[in-house]
């Protein structure tokens, strides 16, 4: 016997009939986990400017104009 056909032999062994589908769902079931999570994490930040509106409208009533100039480049 050569090797190819021992190869073959040993690959004929070793065959798998089952469901692949099956087999890999955990994979899709871990990935669908995974981004409804990260949607959750993007869904928090939703609106975070308007919570903070009244500390935003007390920070600027203290430093007037001049405040929202300062820093960050402008």
């Amino acid at each position: 016997m050569n090797l190819v056909a021992q190869i073959a032999m040993a690959a004929a062994e070793t065959e798998h009939h089952g469901n692949v589908a099956l087999d890999t769902l955990i994979f899709g079931v871990v990935a669908a986990i995974v981004f409804t999570f990260l949607a959750l994490v993007t869904l928090s930040y939703k609106n975070v400017a308007n919570r903070h509106s009244a500390k935003a409208e007390a920070w600027a009533a203290k430093h007037g104009k001049d405040g929202h100039e300062a820093g960050h480049g402008h």
